[in-house]
Parts: structure tokens; C-alpha cells; sequence
């Protein structure tokens, strides 16, 4: 036995066969069903010659057989691949090509853009049914389902280890995706529940979560996000290897969770930020829903603003809520429990494990009691490095006074009473006459507003200062606030040389799936667009746009 995905899954059928695993939908299987539907997908690609290393790419929306085949291809020692269903096919044809894939699972209404980017070669292309009519023979796509019903239903594969390689492609929003590799065990340890996450203490053994999910009953968890996103893969199995229902819906849908929370009597909801909390709180005030059995919102991995807290502590007092910060290449960094009326500082304020620290701009470690702000950085249960970029792995993948660090590039600042405020990656940060600025405070200053739905906060170049601060700003429907009265909005909160000098005004703003901020595209769009308005460096003096623009 080992601290493997595949152990750790296996560990809770043991104990827990009649259980309910996973629920989409109308659909729900044990985790006996779940285990067998496993194994004969795994058999199904060892009879293709598919085993330890070998790369399988998982191309669909949120659904129980995308957790089928991640936990198969574990089963065999192989490596699960998470596609982004977003992308069109010249973005497909770069992740397949760098991920090496040697089959893929891939839900039948992407079969042209599947069909369009795939390399030659494959061992086995595995269509789910999804209810389109997309004819996918043409790149020899075979059904999911006949697959499963040839294959043998027993567990009966060799056996595995800590050190099994977990891939993670991340979102590529600043630029291309890069596959970040992490062993089992130390994943585990800082996303499935190998630590407990409010005190750092590590689990006693790989049957721990198991024993303790078996008896207590375990928690019903919604993850919201797709399973493109690290966060909710780890959402899901850190359930499943407590011997604890998953509730999933195929996509996003603020009235849908509400409703599969009152359904299905969820315990815990996992969302990635703004992007899921905003439609959400606005879904509960518009509806009537029964979620009394919701005892914690857990977001992370994007902005959480302050005003949208607020707004959930108002509405549910009972419910606990928490912020934690993490990136694909970190994990798990550190946890926040907020309260009404709490101190902001800019960014998420967690409560930091020993394992995370921050360095100064000269390298070494900062003291706990420097407020200088630096880059957030974590040792210990860290990953490999990024696949097949050992010139990218050197430069994020540090060592100082002998410990091996990963820092991905976000800054930070300790807090007088030890915590950590997260600030923003730093090839977003704005430099500005000599000044750095944060994306995520300015965004969340924005964001305060009330006619403001969504905004993103970026850099574009100035003559006078090198780079200003500017903002696509989505308003809430009917509304149409005037550019003089969100620079007085956000100059009560955040200093002069932080408020945008520029605006856009887009009909939506564009994120990823899980809710990420999509920089790129808020830099294309104000290339391609002229802003709506602008304040112009050294004056005082604001042009508005004479007209709107698309």
C-alpha cells in the first residue's frame, strides 16, 4: 500500500461499498459501482498496451465518468491529463502535443475540434455520450460504454507507490499551459487531505481518512468548479477518500448549486472566488432555497472580495466561510476563516502553515515580523517541477540555505499578528512612475461598487509613468455608472496612483471555467478597442469616450 490516489480511493470501498460516491445530476453511483466502472476502464487500456506513465487525457465537462477515468488511470500507474473543454483546436493541438497523449476520453460534441487537433498515433480515443450527434469515427473514436462492457470489473493491478506522477496543466491565462508534475504523495499532502488544513497536523497513516470518513458518516461537498481546475479535482477526491458523497453539475450554474445543495442536503461548497461567489449571492436573494444543511463556503485559488464576503456573512451567519491561497504549482498555502466587519489588507489574509514563506528582493528569507513585501514561496510536499521545461522548473524551483522552495511568482507580506496577505501574481503586478500595484486589491476596490459586476486590472504602457493602471470593468445589467464616479469610489479606498487611468467597458468580462482571470484577453481587448475613458498622466482632467464601444 502506498499514499497513492488510486490506494486512497480503494481504502474507502473497503470500508464504505454502499455508499453513495458520486452524484450528477440524476445519475449517482456507489462506490462499489464506481470502483468496478474504474477497473474495467483501466483493463480497457492495459489490453492497449496503456500502463505506468503513460499519458491520458481527459477532455469533458464535469461528470461522473471524468472521475472514472482519472481514478483508472491511476489504477494502472498511468497519468491522468486535464483538458481545457474551452479551447479551440489550435489551443487542443499544443496541450496534446506537450502532454504526450497516448489515448484520450473526450465527450462527443468536441469531436470536430478533437478530430482537428489530434496527433496520430493514439492507442485508444474513448467517447462519452453527451447527447450531441457528432460523428467522431474519423479519428477513430470508439464508445465509452462498449469499452467498459468488454473489460473486467476486477481490482487486480499491480501494485503502486508514493512517488505514482500526478500532472497538472495549469490555466494558461499569462500564457502557454505548462503540466506541472507532483509525486502522490506530497499532492496528497497539500491538496487531498494529507494534512489537516486548519492545523497542519499530517494524517497518522493512508487509512486515516477512510477510518475517520467511515464513522462519522462523512460530508456531502459540491464542488463547483469544472475539473480542469486542480482545486475541484482535489475537492472531489479529498471526498472520496474520506468515504464521502461528491455532487457535481456538469457546468456552473448559480440557481443549479442552490438547488443540488437543497437536493442532495450538501454540507460544504467549493468555489473558486468572484466569478462563482457573485452569481451565487445574487441566486439565493432572487430564490427560495432551503440550506440549512450548508455548514461552510470554502473559496480559493481566485479573488474573493471583500464586498462579496460581506454580503455572505450577512446572509448566511451560520455558515463558516474561508479563504485559502494556492497555486497549481504550491497547492495548499494557507487558510483564512472570515468573520463580519474583519480587518482587510488588500488581498486573501491567511493563516500560513510552517512550510510557507516569503523572500526578499535579495533572496533570503524574510522575518515574520517584516512587512516588506516579497514572493511567496513553499517547501517541503512541493511538486517535480514543469514537464518537459527544466529552463522554467530552475527559475521557479529555487533552493536557499538547503531547503527546496517553489515560488511562482506571487507576492506577499506578513501581517503584525504572523498571517499572510496574498497580493497578486507579480507578472500582473502594474509598474507605475516606480510604483507596483496588485490587480486583485484594485479589482476588489472595483468591485465594491454597486453597479459593478466584474472587472480585471492590468498594466498598459504610458509614456510618462513606463506602465498605468487600467480596467475592463462588466456593469451590471441596466446600469451605466459614469467614470467620474468610480475614480471617487475607488480613491476613498485605495491611494491616487492605484486607481485605473483607463477603462473599458466590455458586456463580459472573460474568465476561465473555474473562474480564473483571463489577463490575456483583457490585454487584447483593450488593443483592439479604444478605452471609454481616460485620465490622462500629470492632470486632472478626465476625457470621456464620446460613444461606447462593442
Amino acid at each position: 500500500m502506498a499514499h497513492n490516489i488510486a490506494d486512497l480511493f480503494e481504502h474507502a470501498v473497503d470500508l464504505t461499498p454502499e455508499r453513495v460516491a458520486v452524484i450528477c445530476g440524476e445519475d449517482r453511483v456507489t462506490f462499489a459501482e464506481l470502483e468496478r466502472r474504474s477497473n474495467r476502464l483501466a483493463h480497457h487500456w492495459a489490453q492497449r498496451g496503456l500502463g505506468r506513465g503513460s499519458h491520458i487525457g481527459v477532455h469533458t465537462r464535469n461528470r461522473i465518468e471524468a472521475l472514472e477515468a482519472m481514478l483508472a488511470a491511476y489504477k494502472l500507474r498511468a497519468v491522468a491529463v486535464n483538458i481545457n473543454y474551452r479551447y479551440v483546436a489550435e489551443e487542443l493541438r499544443y496541450i496534446y502535443e506537450d502532454a504526450d497523449l497516448a489515448a484520450l476520453v473526450h465527450e462527443r460534441r468536441y469531436g470536430d475540434r478533437v478530430a482537428e487537433a489530434l496527433p496520430p498515433g493514439l492507442r485508444s480515443v474513448l467517447v462519452l455520450d453527451d447527447g450531441s450527434d457528432q460523428d467522431c469515427t474519423a479519428h477513430g473514436g470508439t464508445g465509452y460504454e462498449s469499452a467498459l462492457a468488454d473489460s473486467s470489473p476486477e481490482r487486480d493491478f499491480p501494485a503502486r507507490s508514493d512517488g505514482d506522477l500526478f500532472l497538472l496543466y495549469t490555466g494558461g491565462t499569462t500564457g502557454n499551459p505548462k503540466g506541472v508534475m507532483w509525486r502522490h504523495e506530497d499532492v496528497w499532502r497539500t491538496l487531498g487531505g494529507g494534512i489537516d488544513f486548519m492545523t497542519g497536523e499530517p494524517m497518522a497513516d493512508e487509512w486515516q481518512q477512510a477510518r475517520d470518513g467511515a464513522a462519522s458518516g462523512g460530508l456531502v461537498r459540491l464542488p463547483a468548479a469544472p475539473f480542469i481546475h486542480g482545486a475541484a479535482q482535489w475537492a472531489a477526491f479529498g471526498n472520496l477518500f474520506a468515504c464521502s458523497t461528491v455532487v457535481i453539475l456538469p457546468e456552473f450554474d448559480a440557481h443549479e448549486t442552490w438547488r443540488a445543495i437543497e437536493r442532495h442536503g450538501v454540507h460544504v461548497l467549493a468555489i473558486t472566488g468572484d466569478a462563482m461567489a457573485r452569481p451565487l449571492i445574487e441566486a439565493l436573494h432572487e430564490g427560495s432555497y432551503d440550506v440549512s444543511s450548508l455548514v461552510a463556503i470554502s473559496s480559493s485559488a481566485a479573488l474573493f472580495s471583500p464586498s462579496v464576503q460581506e454580503q455572505y456573512l450577512e446572509a448566511l451567519p451560520n455558515v463558516v466561510l474561508t479563504d485559502s491561497i494556492g497555486s497549481s504549482e504550491t497547492g495548499f498555502s494557507g487558510i483564512g476563516v472570515l468573520s463580519k466587519g474583519g480587518e482587510r489588507t488588500g488581498g486573501p489574509r491567511v493563516k500560513a502553515d510552517s512550510a510557507t514563506a516569503i523572500i526578499g528582493p535579495d533572496g533570503r528569507l524574510l522575518a515574520t515580523d517584516s512587512r516588506e513585501v516579497g514572493l511567496l514561496a513553499r517547501s517541503g510536499h512541493v511538486p517535480l517541477g514543469y514537464y518537459k521545461d527544466p529552463d522554467k522548473s530552475g527559475s521557479v524551483f529555487v533552493e536557499i540555505d538547503g531547503v527546496r522552495y517553489v515560488v511562482p511568482g506571487d507576492y506577499a507580506r506578513y501581517e503584525s499578528d504572523g498571517t499572510v496577505t496574498m497580493l497578486g501574481r507579480g507578472s500582473m503586478s502594474v509598474n507605475t512612475g516606480g510604483e507596483k500595484v496588485y490587480p486583485e486589491e484594485v479589482e476588489g476596490v472595483l468591485k465594491a461598487h454597486p453597479d459593478v459586476f466584474d472587472a480585471l486590472v492590468f498594466g498598459v504602457p504610458d509614456d510618462r509613468l513606463g506602465q498605468c493602471v487600467a480596467a475592463v470593468v462588466q456593469t451590471r445589467d441596466g446600469t451605466e455608472p459614469a467614470w467620474a464616479e468610480l475614480e471617487a469610489h475607488a480613491r476613498k479606498r485605495i491611494a491616487g496612483y492605484k486607481v485605473p487611468r483607463k477603462l473599458w467597458l466590455a458586456a463580459k468580462v472573460r474568465r476561465s471555467p473555474s473562474g480564473k482571470p483571463d489577463y490575456r484577453w483583457a490585454c487584447t481587448h483593450a488593443e483592439q478597442h479604444e478605452p471609454d475613458a481616460v485620465k490622462h498622466s500629470g492632470t486632472a482632467a478626465v476625457a470621456e469616450a464620446a460613444e461606447r464601444k462593442p
